[in-house]
């Protein structure tokens, strides 16, 4: 039971956000005791909180477990921490509030789905950074797919009916896709990390510098994707749609890699 409260705590302070940011944006003609800026800032005490739970679920007696539920935790937790840290350079709350009332329900599932056995090779420090910077590479990208699709849903809702208060609320588009290159060039960077990094663990475990099958193909394939999305992007000038089906495409096949994977 000592276990779960800290969870519960955390997941109460992100729902209290969640709920007074989207009090705020809804009512903006009556005043509440937090301004959208101080909520902002407050965000960081369930993210600190978080942080904590995460690193204690994952590295636990000098091991390192993941399972499912650590990596819907460590997802949830970088999309808090990129959202926030943007939100200091622009107002965010319409995706904040999102963002923070999603992480109430997600950060729990390390609770309801604990890792089962630590991760093998683990004690090996050029492993544990592969695998580390693969986990940060495929969040960038998840969180980038679902941005991506937050944008074609406010491109159609801009033609259509009167838009919610949370949406109203957001940036403009040309803002949001900017942010969007953002991640993907950072989620790109990781990625070239992780496919280089783990051609070093390959050689370094089985003495073979690289085995071609489905799982490295599939990389490479998101690789090349993303590569010619973000070429696309400063040679053209690439955006809207366009932008939106290669985003989407590179996270097909990074799918197509988790998949693999699992097999």
């Amino acid at each position: 039971m000592a276990g779960i409260l800290p969870y519960l705590l955390c997941s109460a302070l992100y729902a209290s956000v969640a709920g007074l940011l989207a009090r705020t944006m809804s009512h903006p003609e009556h005043h509440t005791a937090l301004s959208p800026r101080a909520l902002h800032l407050a965000i960081a005490l369930p993210f600190v909180l978080h942080t904590a739970l995460l690193y204690r679920s994952v590295f636990s007696g000098g091991q390192m477990f993941l399972g499912v539920g650590n990596v819907v935790s460590i997802v949830i937790w970088l999309t808090v921490l990129i959202y926030w840290s943007a939100g200091f350079i622009q107002r965010l709350e319409g995706v904040q509030v999102m963002i923070a009332g999603a992480a109430a329900v997600l950060l729990l599932t390390p609770l309801v789905l604990p890792p089962l056995a630590p991760v093998a090779h683990a004690d090996a420090p050029a492993f544990r950074a592969h695998l580390l910077i693969a986990l940060l590479a495929y969040s960038l990208f998840f969180i980038a797919f679902l941005q991506a699709v937050m944008m074609a849903v406010l491109e159609s809702r801009l033609h259509g009916a009167r838009l919610p208060p949370y949406l109203q609320s957001l940036p403009p588009l040309l803002t949001i896709e900017r942010l969007l290159f953002r991640i993907i060039t950072l989620g790109f960077v990781l990625l070239t990390l992780t496919l280089a990094s783990g051609m070093l663990f390959s050689e370094e475990l089985v003495g073979q510098p690289l085995r071609i099958n489905q799982k490295v193909a599939f990389g490479i394939l998101s690789w090349c994707i993303y590569a010619g999305l973000l070429a696309g992007r400063r040679i053209y000038g690439w955006r809207g749609r366009a932008a939106l089906r290669w985003t989407l495409a590179g996270f097909a096949a990074l799918v197509l890699v988790a998949a693999v994977t699992s097999l």
